[in-house]
C-alpha cells in the first residue's frame, strides 16, 4: 500500500543542478521522517540526507552540505532534494525512503524505486 514514485533524475554537467521528487501514498506522510538515500556504481548504500515530519530539521552527509537541500511540502505528500553544484561523485542511483524511528533513531521502512542521477560532462 506504501508508495513512493520518485521522478527528477537525469543528466546534467558538473557544477548544474537537479530536482528529485518523490510523491508518497498509502500513509499518513507527514508523520514520517523521510531521507533520501543513494547508490553510486560499484558502491554500497550512502545516506545523504534527513528531514524530520514537520520539516523543520535536517540533516546532510557532509558531502553534500552546503549543496543539497531536502524539503518536504506535507500538504502535498511530496519529498525534494535540491541538488546544486553537482559533482561527478554525485552519480548514483537516488532512493526515497520512509523512516521509522526506534531508540532515538531511525531505520529505514519503505523505499522509492530509485533514479538515475547522472554528473558528466
Amino acid at each position: 500500500e506504501v508508495q513512493l514514485v520518485q521522478s527528477g533524475g537525469g543528466l546534467v554537467q558538473p557544477g548544474g543542478s537537479l530536482r528529485l521528487s518523490c510523491a508518497a501514498s498509502g500513509f499518513t506522510f507527514s508523520s514520517f521522517a523521510m531521507s533520501w538515500v543513494r547508490q553510486a556504481p560499484g558502491k554500497g548504500l550512502e545516506w545523504v540526507s534527513g528531514v524530520l515530519s514537520e520539516g523543520g530539521t535536517t540533516n546532510y552527509a557532509a558531502s553534500v552540505k552546503d549543496r543539497f537541500t531536502i524539503s518536504r511540502d506535507n500538504a502535498k505528500n511530496t519529498l525534494y532534494l535540491q541538488m546544486n553544484s553537482l559533482k561527478l561523485e554525485d552519480t548514483a542511483v537516488y532512493y526515497c525512503v520512509k523512516l521509522s524511528a526506534a531508540g532515538g533513531s531511525y531505520y529505514p521502512g519503505s523505499w522509492g524505486q530509485g533514479t538515475q542521477v547522472t554528473v558528466s560532462s
